[in-house]
């Protein structure tokens, strides 16, 4: 029951250049002083599914790829959340009967190169959709002193969503890059964006969030 093979889709229907993604309701601003980044499933597992070459995935890995590199620069905390290979049955649960058994081995497991964790970076192992659910996500955003998560990666309209809704219920405001996370589809990409940004958060593209890191005033 592994994932099947996802028809690449421009990631300008999924969030088009001209037009908002959307409209936010609040009036936050990613604060460096504040913010996480959730490097969301980036494993070779994940992304075997895609064609790495076209769009989504060859904007979406760049755009991660910054994003990380400016939260490095500004001294923000990085998390990955990553899923183990070989779950025990009793681990995984109600996944396998949506998923089957998941993650073979550690190759699968491995993040993938272009974004592999540096020795200070955090690693999340993850259970469920959510990067909340069974881990210690929400206690260490609170060591770190951080109350903004900016969520990038992989499913957007599955584990993505989920973890922005999970920390908004956690009182952490979520950022939901809209082209620094891909889908199964345009259609659930572009509904994950417009869920996420009226009802738990703020969607934003990848030169937003650059912006507020390295514009005086930004994100005070």
């Amino acid at each position: 029951m592994a994932i099947p093979l996802i028809a690449p889709y421009p990631l300008s229907a999924a969030c088009p250049p001209d037009a908002p993604v959307p409209e936010p309701v609040v009036d936050w601003s990613v604060d460096p002083g504040r913010a996480a980044l959730l490097v969301h499933d980036m494993q070779a597992y994940f992304l075997a599914a895609y064609d790495r070459s076209r769009e989504p995935v060859s904007t979406m890995i760049p755009n991660i790829r910054a994003l990380i590199d400016a939260f490095d620069a500004a001294g923000a905390p990085v998390f990955y959340s990553v899923q183990p290979p070989v779950q025990a049955p009793a681990r995984r649960g109600l996944l396998t009967d949506f998923w089957g058994t998941g993650i073979a081995d550690a190759e699968e497991a491995a993040v993938i190169p272009e974004l592999a964790p540096r020795a200070h970076h955090h690693l999340i192992t993850k259970w469920r959709y959510s990067a909340f659910e069974r881990t210690d996500l929400r206690q260490a955003l609170s060591f770190a002193r951080r109350d903004q998560l900016v969520v990038t990666g992989v499913y957007a309209h599955m584990g993505c969503q989920v973890s922005a809704a999970d920390a908004f219920m956690n009182d952490i405001q979520p950022f939901l890059v809209a082209d620094a996370v891909a889908d199964f589809s345009a259609e659930e990409h572009r509904s994950a964006v417009q869920w996420v940004g009226r009802r738990a958060g703020v969607a934003l593209r990848t030169g937003d969030v650059l912006e507020q890191f390295t514009t005086p005033g930004k994100g005070e």
